[in-house]
């Protein structure tokens, strides 16, 4: 068992990476708790396969649920709606719990739930498939998609405890598993040339299932992710870097309707391959890198290009569009993550429109 921790001074965690974490989640929750009891937030598909596991390792503490639906298109204001009257209809108070129990859905919406919830309860993240182990449940962004784009409602609200439990990874399948994949490989990909080589080298056995990798995969990514929120919490500067393939990826998201045609991760991972691309044809770094990292999805059997994403799909003017309602615009200036090479991202707002066009053109001709 690992413990990294996110030090945000007062508001300091841990993300707790091991196997067996959920039969202990009551030993690990109680020391937070000002009365034995807690408000679970989750959805049918996780309440189905872990809800009683959960309540037998809470232990005397006692669990009372909601479960969601399932899938991207709950995390929009009915359910989220439905949520918080749920909570004050439990009479959760400001000195209880939330526990979010579920993948990044259920992790974003149960943390704004949280956030807005009698002015802010605090709450905890126990994250059930690799992405949300990985990324969305460490760093405090929570919110909701809008038809207008993904993430645009929300709020910075930090958990109190993470829990990432390897076990609960084995009962992912294999495409959740592969699209969280996504969010790991990103972290090599954008700031760490030495955890990408070691991904190229385990990558394939880690999604066969060897736990080891895959505690030691999700303790390398969070332990670089706290690293970064702890220098840059609200996104100022650095923790941009962490949205390396996001800008193209909530727009892919957007245009399939937040549907199982593409899950998040599968558009991170596109995302990441277009952002080396276009590093490469604005010159700031050689063919090598989109290359290799192309190579490495393909290995690992995930989606790459935009001829992986079953369905049509807008025109690259309108996938600009919805680009333009990314989060990282700022003053009407579109903001990349682009890369010299493998592990050596950077933020640029100089990406000129003709170029952006010529290559979404490109990639959507092989279609």
């Amino acid at each position: 068992m690992d413990r990294v921790r996110v030090e945000l001074g007062a508001r300091a965690y841990d993300v707790v990476i091991g196997a067996g974490l959920l039969a202990r989640a009551g030993a690990e929750i109680a020391p937070l708790l000002r009365r034995p009891r807690v408000a679970v937030i989750t959805d049918e598909t996780v309440g189905a396969l872990h809800l009683d596991a959960l309540r037998a390792g809470l232990g005397d503490v006692t669990m009372r649920a909601l479960a969601l639906p399932s899938g991207e298109a709950t995390k929009g204001w009915e359910q989220f709606s439905r949520a918080v009257e749920w909570l004050l209809g439990e009479q959760v108070e400001r000195a209880d719990l939330v526990v979010a129990f579920g993948g990044g859905v259920i992790g974003d919406l149960a943390g704004f739930a949280a956030a807005v919830l009698r002015r802010g309860v605090r709450f905890v993240q126990i994250p059930t498939t690799l992405l949300a182990q990985v990324d969305s449940s460490v760093g405090g962004k929570t919110g909701i998609n809008s038809r207008h784009g993904k993430n645009l409602i929300g709020a910075f609200h930090q958990p109190s405890l993470v829990l990432a439990d390897i076990d609960l990874l084995a009962t992912l399948p294999k495409r959740d598993f592969l699209a969280g994949y996504g969010e790991v490989m990103k972290y090599g990909a954008l700031g760490d040339a030495g955890f990408f080589e070691w991904l190229e080298k385990h990558g394939p056995a880690l999604a066969a299932g060897d736990a080891a990798l895959r505690a030691e995969a999700v303790r390398r990514s969070v332990a670089m992710k706290a690293a970064i929120v702890a220098r840059d919490e609200t996104e100022e500067g650095e923790r941009a870097l962490l949205n390396l393939g996001h800008t193209f990826g909530h727009a892919l998201e957007a245009a399939t309707g937040y549907s199982a045609r593409l899950l998040h991760g599968e558009g991170v991972a596109i995302g990441s391959a277009l952002a080396f691309e276009l590093s490469q044809r604005l010159g700031l770094c050689a063919q090598e890198a989109p290359s290799r990292l192309r190579a490495h999805l393909r290995d690992m059997g995930m989606k790459v290009d935009l001829a992986d994403i079953p369905g049509d799909l807008p025109d690259a003017d309108a996938l600009i569009a919805l680009m333009a309602q990314d989060k990282k615009v700022v003053d009407g200036r579109q903001r990349f993550i682009l890369a010299r090479g493998i592990g050596a991202a950077f933020v640029s707002d100089a990406v000129p429109r003709d170029v952006l066009r010529a290559l979404l053109i490109d990639a959507l001709s092989v279609r």
